[in-house]
């Protein structure tokens, strides 16, 4: 089995990747998805969430996300206790589905937070998906309909693009077109796949470009 930590900034194009890597015969772990199971209704996620932070949930006792975002965005105490009750959750249920996988399985884990919570080295290898800021600014402005003063605060709040960087072992290039895109994730699984059973544990084939 090789585990792949898949990274990238917001508006980087982390999900396509991600896509991709799945249609090619990827096991994809997405953690934003995990985090949303962890805190469903009638979870201890859920209880533990509504404990720290009081009536955050919906008429229908779901998790109001608008809610808990207003009261953890620029507040660094207030999203540490949040983090603290979804990411232990989601890495354990991460682990449940990675060993359901077979034995030979590239495993990818879709991390949007990969550097910044310092998993890089649970990995054998770091996968980071990369644009300019300046396009990650456009995608954000013109695909999401973010505020150019919102969508900086994004990108601000994540980390450094030259951190995720010396992360990576491998790196995917996505200011191109769709169909670049995809040329490139195919050279990616043509490495990920012939790294498979390998026994290549720890970060060491570079293939950054």
């Amino acid at each position: 089995m090789l585990r792949v930590g898949l990274t990238g900034g917001i508006g980087a194009g982390k999900s396509a990747v991600s896509r991709l890597l799945a249609e090619r015969g990827a096991v994809v772990i997405d953690s934003d998805v995990l985090a949303r199971e962890v805190v469903a209704r009638g979870t201890d996620g859920l209880a533990a969430v509504v404990e720290t932070f009081g009536d955050v949930l919906t008429p229908e006792g779901e998790l109001d996300r608008p809610a808990v975002g207003r009261l953890v965005f620029g507040d660094a105490e207030a999203r540490r206790k949040l983090e603290a009750i979804i990411h232990p959750r989601v890495r354990a249920r991460a682990a449940e589905i990675e060993a359901a996988a077979p034995a030979e399985a590239v495993v990818v884990h879709d991390i949007p937070l990969l550097v910044e919570t310092g998993q890089a080295d649970r990995f054998d290898l770091v996968l980071v998906v990369d644009v300019p800021p300046e396009l990650q600014l456009k995608r954000l402005t013109e695909l999401r309909g973010m505020s150019a003063e919102e969508a900086g605060q994004r990108i601000a709040s994540q980390a450094r693009r030259e951190d995720r960087l010396a992360a990576a072992d491998v790196v995917v290039d996505n200011s191109g077109s769709l169909a670049d895109l995809e040329r490139r994730v195919d050279e990616v699984w043509t490495e990920l796949s012939r790294r498979t059973g390998a026994g290549d544990g720890g970060h060491g084939t570079d293939t950054k470009g």
